[in-house]
Parts: structure tokens; C-alpha cells; sequence
């Protein structure tokens, strides 16, 4: 299957690298230096699961993809005009996994790559992406998904992958239609290159799951300005973590979301198995003073919990400091 990846930051860059080293088709959508540097030396991996690696593979902004394929048609239609359009540019499987603030930027993209058995599945830290989307492109199937990595641009075309959690989880939300096939597919490709991928059955739920523990991480991270390796000790930094988790599990409780395990004690495991040193993608571009998933990780959650008559503490306290 052909894949395309729009975003190659640290977690679509770590997909595409992966599934590239495994000799699967991908193509990277990404933008300025970090582009032009993929294009002229490779994406750089620097990987915990899969070492060094530099790979050569195609690399466009979503508008020169979108520009491949209209030419490919033009021509297809002066050449061949009673024909089945040519789908060379055309992707069968797309994971978007731009930030949430980015996700209006890419709906052409993702209409015009897409055919008619196209699937898409979203790889972002805010809840209720894959819905937003299907709204968004209403003639493509999108799909939803997570990732637990420690992945990020570490600088120009280079990617770092941290620790040996790499693992994504997608699934068809309830009323959307595709086949068993398809998904064992994509799922077999991403296995093949060294990634554990898990069909869920409950996507609903693994995504809030998801949302609850890149919240917590991320704003406890931004708080107190440390990383990973001060949540995992006994004190105030963990205990706002926890804080964080207990409200958030309230809320999806209270959605009616069935969890398999205790949520306040799965984000606990997974933050304890995270590499000490590691930081949020929020943390990191909050540090920077760029955009960031604050919205979507703090603000977002706050007013969820306040439409469903939720009790916050925690999470108005630490608002404060990102007002």
C-alpha cells in the first residue's frame, strides 16, 4: 500500500522512517528548513528501537502534492479522456499527524490524495480529531488513532525516537464502514516495521484514554518546567499528575466511557516507563515560544468538564499559569 504521513515531526517523522526502513511506500508531507533539509540530505533517525539511519524518500508541502496530482490528471484526461484516471499520487492509507491547530490547513490535501478506498487515520493528542475530520472530508473514510512514543525533531531532518515505547492504536468509530481487510492490512505493514499496532475496538475510548495521559504529561511537564523523570518520583510534581488524571477519568465516566483498567493507575504506568529526560511536544514548544496543543491539552478539558458539571481543582489551578 502506498502511504502518505502529513506532518513529519516527531511522531509522523517516526512512522514514515519506520515504515521507510521496512521498505514500505511512504511520502512525507512536511514544510520549510526541516523540508528542504529532508529533500537535500534524507530523514535523519536517531531511533532507541532502530539506531542511525539516514533514508531517502519523498518529501513535498501538501500544496506541491496536491499540484502533483492535479497535473497527473490533467494529463491522464488530454491523454486518455474515456479512462480511469491514473492514481500514481494517490495514497491509500493517510495518517494525519499535524498538531490540531494545523488540521483545517490539510483538508485539501487530504481530499484530493485520497480515492475511493482511501482510509485516514489521525494521529493526534486531542479528542475527538477523527470525527472533526470525517465533517470536514465527508467523502473519505476517516478513521482514529493514538500513539505512545517519545518521538521529536531534533533538528533540521533529523528525527529522535527516545525508549521502547512505540505503539499505535486505530479503529473505525461506531457507524463508519470498512472492511476487516483494510485494517489488518495497515495494521500487518505497520507491525512488519517494527511498530505495535493494535486495531481497537473501541476507538472512542483508547483516544480519550490517550487524551487523559498527554494532558496530565504534558501540562504537569509545562508546570513545573521538568521532565518525565521528576513525575516518576514520590511528591507535589507527581501528585499534580494524579490530580489531573483522577479529573480527567471523572470526565470520561461521566461520557459514559467504559475503561478496561483504572485510568489514574494506567497513566501511571505508562509515564513511569517513559525515558527520564523525556518532555512533551507542548512542554517543548511552549519553552520556545511557539504555537502549541495548550487548547487542545488544558483549555479543551477544562471545558468539557465544566459542560458536564465536572469538578476541576486541579486543572483550574494550573490554567492559571497559561492564561
Amino acid at each position: 500500500m502506498k502511504y502518505l504521513i502529513a506532518g513529519t515531526g516527531g511522531v509522523g517523522g517516526s512512522i514514515a522512517a519506520f515504515l521507510a526502513l521496512a521498505g514500505k511506500d511512504a511520502t512525507c508531507i512536511a514544510r520549510g528548513e526541516h523540508l528542504a533539509a529532508i529533500r537535500e540530505h534524507g530523514l535523519l533517525l536517531h531511533s532507541d528501537l532502530k539506531g542511525e539511519h539516514t533514508l531517502k524518500m519523498p518529501a513535498y508541502t501538501a500544496e506541491e502534492y496536491t499540484e502533483l496530482i492535479d497535473k497527473e490528471i490533467s494529463i491522464s484526461l488530454v491523454n486518455s479522456p474515456t479512462e480511469s484516471l491514473s492514481t500514481k499520487y494517490k495514497a491509500d492509507v493517510i495518517f494525519v499527524c499535524v498538531k490540531g491547530y494545523s488540521v483545517d490547513s490539510i483538508t485539501e490535501l487530504i481530499k484530493r490524495a485520497s480515492h475511493e478506498h482511501t482510509v485516514v487515520i489521525p494521529i493526534l493528542n486531542v479528542y475527538g480529531t477523527g470525527p472533526r475530520i470525517q465533517r470536514l472530508v465527508p467523502g473519505v473514510t476517516v478513521l482514529d488513532g493514538c500513539i505512545y512514543i517519545v518521538g521529536f525533531v531534533s533538528g533540521r531532518g533529523e528525527i529522535t525516537q527516545m525508549g521502547n515505547i512505540f505503539r499505535l492504536v486505530f479503529g473505525a468509530h461506531r457507524g463508519t464502514i470498512v472492511s476487516r481487510e483494510t485494517m489488518e492490512a495497515v495494521q500487518r505493514d505497520l507491525q512488519e516495521s517494527g511498530i505495535k499496532a493494535e486495531i481497537s475496538d473501541d476507538i472512542n475510548r483508547d483516544t480519550f484514554v490517550k487524551w487523559s495521559f498527554i494532558s496530565a504529561m504534558a501540562i504537569t511537564g509545562a508546570y513545573y518546567d521538568v521532565p518525565m523523570g521528576e513525575v516518576q518520583k514520590p511528591g507535589k510534581v507527581r501528585n499534580t499528575f494524579i490530580g489531573l488524571s483522577r479529573e480527567s477519568a471523572a470526565l470520561g465516566q461521566k461520557l459514559g466511557i467504559r475503561f478496561k483498567e483504572d485510568i489514574i493507575e494506567y497513566n501511571l504506568k505508562v509515564i513511569d516507563k517513559l525515558d527520564p529526560e523525556s518532555t512533551a511536544s507542548m512542554q517543548k514548544d511552549l519553552a520556545k515560544g511557539h504555537q502549541s496543543e495548550v487548547q487542545g491539552l488544558l483549555f479543551d478539558m477544562i471545558a468539557a468538564a465544566e459542560e458536564q458539571g465536572i469538578d476541576i481543582p486541579t486543572y483550574r489551578m494550573v490554567a492559571e499559569k497559561f492564561k
